[in-house]
């Protein structure tokens, strides 16, 4: 089966920039280096992953704005933080709904080339949805992670 990372289309920088500023931030170099270097990556960065890259292209950039930077991308809605009890946080830059393959042993997670389902929930468990919205819970999305170790 097929892991690669989809790339999802590139916002231009225009689109960046406005879409830092509705969330209240500014835009900034090291900003779209940062959610450059997250569209073109191949699995999800931690953040000092994404440091020691955009660091080549940026010299002079520092840990703690790659930092700053991740956490603008994701409140505007750019990036999605990916945390996990056994590691640091990872970082996703595709923003539409798609499943994740986690390696347990290094912590590296991949985007799974498996169209997202809207309707797994039902397939896997037809009564789930209506139990739950018995008990005062309405499904709104779902997400799914499979956990193992890739093969070299």
């Amino acid at each position: 089966m097929n892991v690669s990372n989809p790339k999802p289309c590139v916002l231009g920088e225009v689109n960046l920039r406005q879409a830092l500023e509705r969330a209240g931030w500014r835009y900034t170099r090291q900003r779209s280096g940062v959610f450059s270097y997250l569209l073109a990556a191949t699995s999800h960065p931690t953040a000092e992953q994404v440091f020691a890259a955009v660091r080549t292209e940026m010299p002079r950039i520092s840990l703690a704005t790659v930092y700053k930077a991740l956490e603008a991308l994701v409140d505007a809605g750019l990036a999605a933080r990916i945390a996990h009890d056994s590691g640091a946080a990872r970082y996703d830059a595709r923003s539409e709904a798609h499943y994740h393959l986690r390696c347990e042993q290094t912590g590296e997670i991949r985007d799974l080339s498996l169209d997202y389902d809207p309707h797994l929930i039902e397939k896997i468990a037809p009564q789930l949805v209506e139990a739950l919205k018995q008990e005062g819970f309405e499904v709104t999305g779902h997400r799914l992670e499979l956990i193992g170790r890739f093969l070299k």
